[in-house]
């Protein structure tokens, strides 16, 4: 309970007023210790009414009680988000979508990295699927079953294992997308002339391209998980 501290002056007409009253955090209990000493200082001529006194105390009792149940309310708040968040943690790794239509028109794709609470709000971050690139293997011609995967960049350069351009290039029509013609990937030299006899093909499998940019989505917004 808070220390409660009642100053009282004796006035010119002999009565005892009250002048000064300081507390740090007033409580039901307060408001009755005050009214107590009001009453032990009150005019026995002109003595309280106890109509106001008892509307008074239950206005006190309702705030009492209103704080409380705010202390309650955010309780569950705290402890309904924490859930959330540990529920959400469940998606990093996985592919979502929001809903939104690319400027491709495809509806927009995101692997998720990460989860965050941000102002009670579950936040998603989040790397955009720019588009999915077909991987593409460089057969050994003593083996064809030792095969090596060959990276190309959206041009449809192909990459070396230190990422340098090797003059040969694949065509896309598409951006991760080889153009088959003939039963075989289209391959041109440095000087744009077509390969006909390569060991380059396809490895029947895809791997996702994404944006630089990390994006946050709110949890909320996500339309489905894959």
């Amino acid at each position: 309970m808070a220390d409660i501290q009642v100053n009282s002056n004796v006035g010119v007409d002999g009565n005892s007023y009250t002048t000064a009253i300081s507390n740090d955090q007033l409580t039901n209990n307060d408001f009755l210790k005050l009214m107590i000493q009001e009453l032990k200082l009150q005019d026995p001529t002109k003595p309280m009414d106890s109509a106001k006194m008892l509307s008074t105390q239950m206005q006190m009792s309702t705030i009492a009680t209103n704080q409380e149940m705010m202390k309650a309310m955010q309780s569950m708040q705290t402890a309904f988000t924490q859930t959330a968040l540990a529920n959400a943690t469940g998606i990093i790794g996985k592919n979502i979508e929001d809903g939104n239509i690319g400027e491709d028109g495809v509806t927009k794709a995101y692997t998720v990295r990460s989860i965050e609470n941000v102002d009670g709000e579950i936040q998603v971050k989040a790397q955009q699927i720019l588009y999915l690139e077909d991987r593409i293997v460089l057969q050994d011609p003593s083996d064809e079953t030792k095969n090596k995967i060959v990276n190309y960049d959206l041009n449809g350069e192909l990459l070396d294992e230190n990422g340098a351009k090797t003059g040969n290039k694949i065509v896309l029509t598409a951006p991760g997308t080889p153009l088959i013609s003939d039963g075989k990937l289209t391959i041109l030299d440095e000087n744009n002339e077509k390969i006909t006899d390569h060991k380059y093909a396809l490895a029947g499998v895809t791997t996702p391209v994404y944006s630089d940019q990390m994006a946050t989505l709110p949890f909320s917004s996500i339309t489905k998980i894959f």
